[in-house]
């Protein structure tokens, strides 16, 4: 497909350097001619300097023949601007991203009256990802499936868990549970596992099931399954609001230490129910004050990685809650996964993924879409949901007796509104949901998983 990307941020350069990958045509536009000239010539893509609302610039970045535009700079009315103009120019699809809270309301109305594909708000995405770890704190991330009801958690094996040396074949007859362990990290190697697999204690786990699969699951090996009772966030910014927001809905004792006394009055009163301190979150002495040692959840919010890094390895050494860190920059993933700091979040990962996913849906040839897309394994894997629309070669014949790509594991069929945990002689038939792990990248169609 032909691509225009408008605004080369983090989001745009990660979206522009994946979609080359799976061989669209790429075009970006950015007012900086310094921004363009940074990209690495490795990235395929022609770039144009100018204003992405100017139909001159989208007529000089090749809009006539565009399939998608998306616009992703940092300003929501440019954004959504582009996609107007882009809109009478010609019929490409278009993706928006909308980040200020005051619009929030009005997206749908947005979207239909704007003719919008699709409209993003990043800081809500990952408020709302903060929210489902903290619902289910055992878990370092969790993904979902079929509108909710499976689940792709992570977590690490420990040796309390008794399961060292367990054969992977072994686990479903010591625990009577209907889970599936889908990945394994240890140390730098990911592995899409076979029953013959033996695991060992400090593997990081992906496993999946049904939300109450799950939990019988970690309540067997002995992890905490009940949402969390208070949390503690720093930084008042959009994705503390956003996420203070959630968890005051679902009854959850909500603290938020801003430095702003601005912005701390307008959070007192966009949320009343919520404890606001107006205070340094970098001060130690003014968090353990403010209850640190008793919090269940800790979310350390500010604008700077850094900070974000620090505070959780303070709560760290000063408290058990569950720990919660956003990181902006994708550049150190390596580092920051070996300072075992809870769950981390990446905001523009999660952008970067809700729009890979449109786009495979997009160019997606029989029709068997791809639902729900995540990059996971720090982007070593993907967890893909395709839906099966008509009959094809993956049909209604046992799994068992299809010549799967390596690496690839079905990991789940969702037929009617029941989930199962797919055995050799389960075949896949036209209507079901199916997820499937895999390291390989760029699948658009479950035909892809088939040897050629």
């Amino acid at each position: 497909m032909n691509i225009i990307i408008i605004g080369c941020g983090k989001v745009g350069i990660t979206l522009a350097e994946t979609l080359s990958a799976e061989k669209h045509n790429i075009s970006l536009i950015d007012t900086s001619a310094e921004v363009l000239s940074n990209i690495p010539e490795t990235l395929d893509a022609l770039r144009t300097v100018g204003n992405g609302a100017s139909f001159t610039t989208l007529q000089e970045a090749g809009i006539e023949k565009a399939d998608l535009m998306i616009a992703v700079t940092a300003s929501d009315e440019l954004n959504l601007l582009c996609c107007l103009v882009a809109k009478k120019v010609v019929k490409c699809q278009t993706i928006a991203r909308v980040r200020n809270p005051v619009y929030n309301r009005e997206l749908g109305f947005i979207k239909e009256k704007m003719g919008i594909s699709m409209i993003i708000n990043p800081e809500l995405t990952a408020a709302t990802e903060i929210v489902r770890l903290l619902r289910f704190p055992s878990a370092i991330k969790i993904d979902t499936f079929a509108k909710g009801r499976v689940e792709l958690l992570k977590f690490r094996l420990k040796p309390e868990f008794k399961l060292h040396n367990v054969p992977v074949h072994r686990l479903a007859a010591r625990i009577n549970t209907n889970i599936l362990i889908c990945a394994v990290e240890r140390g730098n190697e990911v592995t899409i596992p076979d029953g013959n697999f033996i695991l060992q204690d400090n593997d990081m786990l992906s496993i999946i099931a049904s939300p109450i699969h799950a939990a019988e699951f970690f309540q067997y090996i002995g992890l905490k399954t009940n949402q969390v009772k208070n949390a503690m966030i720093v930084g008042g910014g959009t994705v503390g609001y956003y996420a203070a927001k959630q968890l005051l809905h679902l009854k959850i004792d909500t603290r938020i230490v801003e430095i702003s006394k601005k912005r701390c009055e307008e959070l007192s009163e966009l949320l009343p129910d919520a404890s606001i301190i107006c205070g340094d979150g970098t001060d130690r002495q003014l968090l353990l004050e403010e209850g640190l040692g008793r919090a269940e959840a800790f979310v350390p919010l500010t604008g700077m990685d850094e900070e974000n890094i620090l505070l959780s390895l303070f709560a760290k050494s000063n408290t058990d809650a569950k720990l919660v860190t956003k990181v902006n920059r994708l550049s150190f993933t390596d580092i920051i996964n070996n300072l075992d700091i809870g769950s981390v979040i990446y905001p523009k990962n999660l952008t970067a993924d809700y729009i890979l996913r449109y786009v495979r849906a997009m160019s997606n040839s029989i029709g068997s879409n791809v639902e729900t897309l995540y990059q996971i394994l720090d982007g070593r894997a993907e967890a893909l949901e395709f839906t099966i629309r008509e009959k094809s070669a993956v049909t209604d014949t046992p799994l068992a007796r299809l010549s799967l790509k390596k690496n690839i594991l079905i990991g789940c069929i969702h037929r009617s509104g029941k989930i199962r945990i797919p055995r050799g002689q389960d075949s896949i038939q036209v209507g079901d949901s199916v997820i499937v792990v895999t390291t390989q990248k760029g699948l658009n169609d479950i035909q892809d998983i088939l040897e050629k």
